[in-house]
């Protein structure tokens, strides 16, 4: 059975409680190795009223104590949040790990806590100096973000990086297992695909790309652009399992209209293993009563691993 550290997330938020309410499931997947603190977990676990298992094992030393603020950003939140993140990478660099999970943080709590990165997938890039790549869905249809967290008007301009873009697909195809004759799809950026350059000629440099990274691979595993509105259609995305997007909402929309309970967040292109759950910290029902979690992505997340 393969052991995961699991990062805790934002402790004001639904992470703890999905740890707590789903070990008795996890245990029977993975070896959970839990990134909190006794001294936390006992002050979550009475604030839900929940007992702590006792095979729930964990750290021992994250980062100062203190008050859960159920549903708040706090600087306090968002240094143990990263604390805990930070102490899963680090068991995953040891080898003591086969995996780590994040449960979801807050990214202005890690902005007020003085971290640098906006999120999981930032820091990864950094600490291993490496492309990281964010993918997300479920085993029938996984979409990968060639841009992540920027403005909409950058998009266009990160396409033009033919270099950049090219790396980016050669990458994800090192990442993935494709079946024999199995194509990637891949989205255009404008409407009709630009209409021959009618609506844009962002289409070119993607074409360009993907004519590079095809030589680099020496096959031809991706689409020509499809346009963007018809891509997940239920006729035409049947014969793809993965897309790749050319910024977030264009891929993630659709996914999270169609899989969003269960789909998950997986870092490729890491000498580590990593998935997230693919939703954020709820603290509009964190620590609230007469209410159920879906547990779905934070239990397909840890399938992925195991």
């Amino acid at each position: 059975m393969k052991k995961i550290a699991i990062s805790i997330g934002d402790l004001n938020g639904i992470g703890i409680e999905l740890a707590l309410k789903n070990h008795h499931i996890v245990k029977e997947i993975v070896q959970p190795i839990y990134c909190i603190d006794s001294i936390m977990l006992d002050r979550a676990s009475t604030l839900l009223n929940i007992d702590t298992p006792k095979d729930f094992e964990i750290v021992h030393k994250i980062a100062k104590p203190f008050k859960i603020r159920a549903g708040e950003i706090t600087r306090e939140s968002g240094v143990y949040s990263f604390a805990s993140f930070l102490k899963a990478i680090e068991l995953a660099k040891l080898q003591d790990v086969d995996g780590v999970m994040t449960l979801p943080i807050n990214k202005k709590a890690w902005e007020e806590a003085g971290v640098k990165y906006k999120g999981h997938t930032d820091a990864l890039r950094d600490f291993f100096h490496r492309d990281a790549i964010m993918m997300l869905g479920v085993p029938s249809m996984f979409v990968a973000l060639y841009t992540e967290h920027i403005p909409l008007k950058d998009v266009a301009k990160e396409i033009r990086d033919i270099s950049k873009l090219s790396n980016f697909l050669i990458d994800f195809y090192n990442s993935i297992d494709l079946k024999t004759n199995e194509e990637i799809a891949l989205l255009a950026l404008n409407p009709h695909a630009g209409d021959g350059g009618v609506l844009g000629d962002e289409e070119r440099d993607i074409i360009k790309a993907k004519s590079i990274a095809e030589k680099f691979i020496g096959d031809e595993v991706y689409t020509n652009p499809i346009v963007p509105d018809i891509a997940f259609t239920p006729n035409f995305r049947k014969n793809y399992r993965y897309f790749v997007a050319m910024y977030h909402d264009q891929g993630l929309a659709p996914l999270k209209t169609l899989y969003f309970d269960e789909s998950i967040n997986i870092s490729l292109n890491l000498p580590i293993k990593r998935t997230s759950v693919d939703h954020g910290t709820a603290f509009d029902i964190a620590y609230k009563k007469g209410r159920e979690l879906n547990s779905l992505s934070y239990i397909n997340g840890l399938r992925y691993l195991s």
